[in-house]
């Protein structure tokens, strides 16, 4: 079939610009008239789209044949089979024989191309797989071996550190630091003399350190604090620059421990990148998570892999340390249920696919489930967790739910927001928590960038309340619903529900008292509880790891309370433009907002953009007066904050291509000027915010009536100025005296509706 090499090789940078040789070179077949080669790509890799048709442009490519015969060149973003969907087809017009070569130049600077912009994510055996069909049937194979390049990260743009949620006085605990390049890749190109400075005194922790080229993070360990109270720790550069503040970690004696999780994700073995091995030492070892799953596509999963990811969870499983589950994704169309995240208490138990179309003859045919009911019927004797969640097929949570194996629904991933899935289930009337994930294809779970690419959103975590770091725990705790998701930042978030009268807590994932009941005066987020009281006591504090902008409280599907933690006469001269939403819940999601922002009769002294991911796309300032940007929304938010020259003077004219707004600068206020768009949920938001928002930390106390028929299901969306949100599950409080029906009508249970 022939070879290939590529020139240069070696170590690139993530996201640099570069050329590349390719040298094919003809075997005994040689190649025919109208034979083939085809380069191709993973479908996560986000590098500059290849073309042909722009010179001077990012991706340009050519090719010569040393024998003379014309090549014609086409590219094709789903042109091979998954997961190797981007395609380069080189057609020879005239056979070659043994020996001749076809060079393929890929970002060819010759005229004036600045080359081939990288992958943005690093990846130690990033691929030119060459496939050849030398014989014109339209059947390719696969060189034995391809060429490979490894891409490295850049150097530091950005610190991080992260500090655990919770511990008790006296438990030790240890202090996080990495450094991450432009595109949120951890970096060991990092050098730096950092003092630590904690917001209160953390015994143990030293004032300074040295962060030495080489290494990815640096870890503290051994730290204590005697007392209670929130701390944070501030890292500093030599001439005195803020690099990075922590997370906030609350110590107290009572209360569950708070853990974080990335439950979903992706590897090279499926349709990401990197290998699963990798993919968990990624999490545990620079991403400072304290659990992880992998979340393979059921019909790429061979039997072979299946027992290797077991074996891999098996082997990184550390209670106490680091906990693992094995899982993976079943992958139905959406027509049949869609994505399920699926994860076992143990190893050993079987994969029941949705199908088998990429794996036949190498998987037990057996194991098929082509419909969410037929999977829920067959987990019935599992010890199993599912999930619904909204990737590539989203999931018809209408189309069936079963209580016992599906608690929760996956709000965030680094797809976007999926707020609309909570309300289906809530609309439903099933009683589910909330959780997030990252659904990451680039080998970062739990610190998952999405680069540039059809990813819209930083991905997700889930915050977990349990007594220990075990997996009976996770499962008890899961099943209580007692957690919440954020869209990846590590908030510390508390909901809770008080109650005059005592109150009946049933402790299974339903009204069946079978499962156990106790007698409360207190529930927290995710419990099921028969209240006597007429209302109820609904309070909240959350610990922010930046401002807090505002504060839903809802209940169920409405929205009761916007809670702001600055009153009206704190506003100043800084407007936010935020635009949001999705054109559907399919695959075709992407709203797209590229637009301008200007002022007439103003200026703007200072712009921040918010939720702006791309590292090639980033906000422009043009003058005093306009903004300009290039950005897209899958169920998320971007936007930006202004700086206004004068708080009150001229007109704001906002225009995108999906809408737009003119409002008078004075008539820019407290509450949100919404403009409509079509859509799912797509809008453009306006409204104006404190020069400087010092709020952090923000409780609320409220007191909700309770419904007669049924539940009343208080939970809360924070929203930090960062862009970064937060999630609880939801209380669900019913009338004691209709508990009896309650417990004779559960939701679902593997039927479909």
């Amino acid at each position: 079939m022939g070879s290939a090499t590529i020139f240069p090789s070696g170590s690139f940078e993530a996201g640099a610009t570069c050329s590349f040789d390719l040298t094919y070179t003809c075997g005994k077949f040689g190649l025919d008239e109208l034979g083939a080669l085809r380069i191709v790509f993973r479908s996560a890799n986000d590098q500059s789209p290849l073309q042909t048709s722009n010179p001077r442009g990012l991706g340009f490519v050519t090719a010569v044949a040393s024998n003379g015969a014309p090549l014609e060149i086409k590219y094709d973003a789903r042109g091979h089979i998954r997961p190797w969907y981007k395609t380069l087809t080189l057609t020879a017009k005239q056979f070659l024989r043994e020996g001749d070569t076809i060079i393929i130049r890929f970002g060819d600077p010759s005229n004036g191309s600045p080359g081939l912009r990288l992958q943005t994510f690093c990846e130690k055996r990033f691929q030119f797989r060459v496939l050849v069909d030398p014989i014109a049937t339209g059947l390719f194979t696969a060189l034995p071996e391809s060429p490979t390049i490894s891409l490295v990260a850049g150097p530091p743009v950005s610190w991080k550190a992260l500090l655990p949620s919770h511990r008790r006085p006296g438990e030790p605990f240890s202090l996080f630091i990495k450094a991450e390049d432009k595109w949120g890749n951890p970096t060991d190109k990092a050098a730096a003399r950092l003092s630590l400075r904690p917001s209160q005194p953390i015994d143990g922790l030293p004032i300074a350190i040295d962060f030495a080229a080489g290494a990815f993070q640096r870890t503290i360990n051994g730290l204590t604090v005697a007392q209670e109270g929130d701390f944070s720790v501030e890292i500093v550069s030599q001439d005195q620059r803020r690099l990075a503040v922590s997370n906030r970690l609350r110590v107290e004696s009572a209360g569950y421990r708070r853990y974080w999780s990335d439950l979903h994700g992706q590897t090279e073995e499926t349709i990401g990148t990197n290998s699963a091995r990798e993919y968990f030492e990624f999490a545990q070892e620079r991403a400072f998570l304290d659990i992880c799953a992998h979340q393979g596509n059921d019909f790429q999963i061979t039997d072979a892999f299946w027992t290797e990811l077991n074996h891999i969870t098996g082997e990184f499983n550390k209670p106490g340390h680091f906990l693992t589950l094995p899982g993976y994704e079943w992958s139905g169309n959406t027509g049949v249920g869609g994505d399920h995240n699926v994860w076992y208490r143990s190893e050993g138990r079987p994969i029941f696919r949705s199908s088998h179309v990429m794996i036949d003859g190498s998987a037990d045919s057996n194991t098929a489930c082509h419909t969410i009911v037929d999977l829920f019927n067959v987990l019935r004797e599992e010890d199993v967790i599912v999930s619904a969640h909204c990737g590539g097929r989203y999931a018809d949570v209408s189309y069936a739910h079963d209580a016992d194996k599906e608690p929760s629904v996956e709000i965030h991933s680094c797809w976007g927001t999926f707020e609309w899935i909570v309300r289906d289930a809530l609309r439903a009337g099933y009683r589910v928590g909330i959780v997030g994930g990252s659904d990451d294809h680039k080998g970062r779970p739990g610190a998952s960038h999405p680069g540039s690419s059809k990813f819209g959103s930083y991905g997700g975590l889930t915050c977990h309340l349990m007594n220990e770091l075990s997996r009976d725990a996770l499962f008890a705790s899961f099943r209580r619903r007692h957690h919440y998701a954020t869209s990846g930042a590590r908030i510390w978030l508390h909901a809770a529900a008080r109650f005059e009268q005592p109150a009946t807590l049933y402790v299974g994932h339903t009204t069946d008292p079978r499962t156990g009941t106790e007698t409360v005066h207190s529930a927290i987020m995710g419990d099921i509880v028969a209240v006597n009281d007429e209302e109820v006591e609904f309070e909240i504090d959350v610990l922010g790891t930046a401002p807090i902008e505002r504060i839903e409280l809802r209940d169920g599907l409405d929205v009761i309370e916007v809670a702001r933690p600055y009153e009206r006469g704190e506003l100043g001269s800084r407007i936010r433009i935020i635009w949001e939403g999705a054109e559907s819940r399919g695959r075709g999601r992407n709203a797209t907002w590229d637009g301008r922002a200007q002022l007439h009769g103003n200026a703007f002294k200072d712009v921040r953009s918010i939720n702006f991911w791309n590292a090639e796309k980033p906000i422009h300032q043009i003058g005093q007066s306009e903004i300009a940007w290039q950005s897209f929304t899958t169920g998320s938010f971007s936007g930006l904050d202004a700086i206004l020259a004068d708080r009150d003077s001229g007109t704001l004219h906002v225009q995108t291509s999906s809408a737009s707004v003119e409002i008078a600068v004075r008539d820019i206020g407290y509450d949100d000027r919404i403009i409509e768009a079509g859509g799912l949920e797509k809008r453009i938001r306006v409204f104006r915010l404190p020069d400087k928002n010092i709020h952090h930390r923000v409780t609320l106390k409220r007191r909700l009536p309770i419904r007669r028929v049924g539940d009343t299901r208080p939970y809360v969306c924070v929203t930090q100025e960062d862009g970064h949100r937060a999630w609880s599950s939801p209380i669900y409080l019913f009338p004691q005296e209709s508990s009896q029906a309650a417990r004779r009508a559960p939701p679902n249970q593997g039927a479909r509706s």
